[in-house]
């Protein structure tokens, strides 16, 4: 057995251009082994030079081969992150096209389209309610009077069915206002005589 095929800890210590402490780290992670070595009566702990040489060169290539590339695990990662950030940047770019479109007049607020709506809906109903009379008045003078008021009746009911079967999309039971009062227009009619008279 020769003396110089067995190393000190402070001996491998400059040898790899690392502290004590390293090299103690790196027996403990069983990165490199001490052996058993006899010195007089007393057994001592030493580095057998070659093969502690061999184990430290495989662990600095494992570490600059894993440096190099990355697990999968990570590699996935990077992946994911990347084409979330790709993602990010895809709805920014239509938020800020969005926005432009807005600013220029392109897009209109959804209240102000339901308001159009409704104002054109309600305009609609009193036209197609209002055709009945109107017709009901120009065949009047070539039909019986109860003929135009029956003809009025059967095409107000028609328009009625026809309304009442209407299904206008984003406008549900809970946006339809509760319909407002009809005011009837004409003069009021007159105290019967009877109510007229005083006592």
């Amino acid at each position: 057995m020769k003396g110089t095929d067995y190393l000190e800890t402070k001996t491998v210590a400059r040898l790899f251009g690392l502290s004590v402490r390293r090299i103690q780290q790196l027996t403990q992670e069983g990165i490199i082994e001490t052996v058993p070595v006899m010195h007089g009566k007393r057994e001592l702990r030493r580095y057998e030079l070659v093969p502690t040489i061999q184990r430290y060169i495989t662990y600095l290539s494992d570490e600059a081969y894993r440096k190099k590339k990355p697990s999968s695990d990570e590699s996935e990662l990077k992946e994911r992150k990347l084409a979330a950030e790709a993602e990010l940047k895809e709805s920014q770019a239509e938020l800020h096209k969005l926005r432009t479109k807005i600013a220029t007049g392109d897009y209109v607020p959804k209240e102000q389209v339901k308001l159009e709506y409704e104002k054109f809906f309600v305009s609609f109903k009193n036209m197609a309610e209002s055709l009945p009379s109107q017709c009901a008045g120009q065949i009047s003078a070539y039909v019986d009077p109860t003929v135009a008021r029956r003809c009025e009746k059967d095409m107000l009911d028609t328009v009625n069915n026809s309304l009442a079967g209407f299904v206008v999309a984003g406008v549900g039971p809970e946006d339809v206002e509760e319909p407002k009062k009809v005011v009837k227009r004409g003069r009021k009619k007159k105290n019967p005589p009877s109510e007229n008279k005083k006592v």
